[in-house]
């Protein structure tokens, strides 16, 4: 009576081990598949007649620092005021140059450069925080290509970042958001 039981329980415990291989073989695939995190389009009504939006993300650059890469639209009494994009580096690890352009270039056939450039809404930027226009080159981005930025340094070379395809296309939403 006792080996009937012990070959039932053998096969038993192999679909439970079948079973509790698959879900653990499915939670590893899954929890490997990340997808990047798209950041929303914020709206602010920063004061009455004045309404910005803004995109922000992370990006790092070559020398794995990491940067804030905010760009915004702003309105004021229902007029733009321009589209910037504002870089932010880690305070003491870099010194943006802004007596130099922003370089941008899609690795192929198209490149750009920005103006460093302050919005009327701050007087002066710290020595980590470069501003740039960004109105003509986003107007000009067709599809969400991936571009390569080069922030111009201090030290005379350059901070190279990457925005993402997801982030270029939240750019080109952004560039489309008007005031209601």
């Amino acid at each position: 009576m006792g080996t009937p039981w012990k070959v039932k329980a053998t096969a038993m415990r192999s679909p439970v081990l079948c079973l509790l291989f698959t879900l653990v073989i499915l939670m590893v695939v899954g929890l490997s598949y990340t997808q990047p995190a798209i950041a929303s389009i914020h709206t602010y009504q920063e004061r009455p007649g004045q309404v910005t939006f803004r995109s922000q993300q992370s990006l790092r650059d070559r020398a794995d620092r990491a940067w804030q890469a905010v760009l915004f639209k702003r309105y004021r009494a229902n007029q733009l005021d321009g589209l910037y994009l504002r870089l932010v580096g880690f305070p003491g690890a870099v010194e943006v140059d802004p007596a130099r352009p922003l370089a941008i270039n899609t690795g192929t056939a198209l490149a750009w450069q920005a103006p460093f450039t302050l919005d009327g809404s701050v007087p002066q930027l710290p020595a980590n925080v470069g501003q740039y226009a960004m109105q003509s080159i986003v107007d000009q981005l067709a599809q969400p290509i991936p571009l390569q930025i080069a922030v111009p340094l201090k030290t005379g070379g350059i901070a190279e970042l990457v925005a993402a395809p997801f982030v270029v296309e939240e750019w080109r939403s952004l560039n489309q958001k008007t005031p209601d």
